[in-house]
């Protein structure tokens, strides 16, 4: 009678195959794909008198969106 009051507690699943390797190399690509576009564009657009703030603030405003977009994944 003991032995049946034992609760077992299901095993949690394991994720799934895409999720394990899939999904984090493609969000890697997508993120370094993000900052050298972002920053070869705010280099390429240097007006002159911003040096290295404009890049800085390029990569610093597309970090922030990116994580506020893709934060739950």
């Amino acid at each position: 009678q003991d032995v049946m009051d034992i609760e077992v507690k299901p095993r949690p699943s394991r994720p799934h195959w895409y999720e394990r390797h899939v999904q984090p190399c493609v969000a890697e690509l997508l993120g370094s794909a993000l900052f050298i576009f972002i920053g070869c564009l705010a280099v390429v657009e240097d007006s002159g008198g911003t040096g290295r703030l404009q890049p800085a603030l390029a990569h610093g405003l597309a970090l922030g969106v990116a994580i506020a977009v893709l934060g739950d994944i």
